[in-house]
């Protein structure tokens, strides 16, 4: 592959695209509409009983894998449905695994979320 060297502006422009992409999760992908209002929930939560710098960076890692494990599944789906639109044993595996990808991130993140909060609710009574 030609490499035409390093150029700021090409640099700006892979940030325009990559700010496309998670317009486009926001906007389009149902899915994360879901993941985005669990994560408006947990920073509520969070500020609601003060968070200390450590469980805000385990929240912020669990929501920003999250979101980028279902921007994968979603560009996975969206490619994989162009090259292949009718039914394709391969195609349905990949895009499970991809699926399966999301669920487990998304479990290891409510279990941060249950560690960081589960105490926090039970001092309250």
């Amino acid at each position: 592959m030609k490499s035409n060297g390093f150029s700021f502006g090409k640099r700006l422009q892979s940030f325009k695209y990559a700010f496309n992409g998670i317009r486009l999760l926001i906007t389009k992908e149902h899915n994360a509409w879901i993941h985005c209002f669990a994560a408006i929930c947990v920073i509520a939560a969070g500020f609601c009983f003060g968070l200390s710098q450590t469980e805000w960076i385990a929240v912020s890692i669990a929501i920003g894998a999250v979101l980028a494990a279902e921007a994968i599944n979603s560009a996975i789906e969206v490619l994989a449905d162009h090259v292949s639109p009718e039914y394709n044993e391969a195609i349905k595996r990949t895009k499970d695994l991809a699926a399966g990808a999301v669920l487990l991130i998304a479990i290891a993140a409510a279990t941060v979320g249950l560690i960081i909060f589960i105490p926090k609710i039970t001092s309250l009574f």
